[in-house]
């Protein structure tokens, strides 16, 4: 195959545990990456939202991913994009919800979100749903780009953020 390695290891309710291809590894987060993936959410936000303000400190985001969100107390799922032991994108999965997808932004259209979302609807594949910042066009064209389409808008009395938000919503 060229060099590319591909790997898929189900578990025996039938979700993946680990997906490789080019070089990143798709994979459950482990309960001790909770600062990288904090840092990897606040790298990433500030770079892609720089208009929004983040509704809480850095400890304050650091103490729930590590508390609630990687743990799964909140009944998260997280998922990671690894590669070469370095963390490039995080998904969270909420029951029928993504609610954070993250790249890295020197990982932005590689693939690797698509990758991320194509999880996502294997892991839900009754529909999912999710709230995007109306300012962030890049996700929003993502999003329609996977067959995300648009419920409502928002006008950001719904979110810590008080951002203007976008509910989109996938469905087979």
């Amino acid at each position: 195959m060229g060099g590319l390695l591909l790997r898929h290891h189900r578990r025996l309710r039938g979700s993946p545990a680990t997906l490789t291809e080019r070089g990143i590894t798709i994979r459950r987060a482990e309960a001790l990456e909770a600062g990288a993936i904090a840092e990897l959410y606040l790298r990433s936000f500030r770079t892609a939202l720089s208009t929004v303000r983040l509704s809480h400190d850095d400890d304050a985001v650091h103490a729930w991913f590590r508390d609630d969100v990687v743990r799964g107390k909140t009944g998260c799922e997280t998922w990671v994009a690894d590669q070469a032991g370095g963390l490039v994108g995080l998904l969270v999965l909420r029951e029928g919800w993504i609610e954070q997808l993250y790249l890295a932004p020197e990982h932005q259209r590689a693939g690797i979100g698509s990758r991320l979302v194509a999880l996502a609807k294997e892991l839900r594949p009754n529909g999912l749903d999710l709230y995007t910042f109306q300012v962030n066009r890049p996700a929003r064209a993502f999003y329609e780009k996977h067959g995300f389409l648009e419920v409502t808008r928002g006008d950001g009395s719904g979110n810590e953020e008080r951002e203007p938000d976008i509910h989109y919503a996938w469905r087979p």
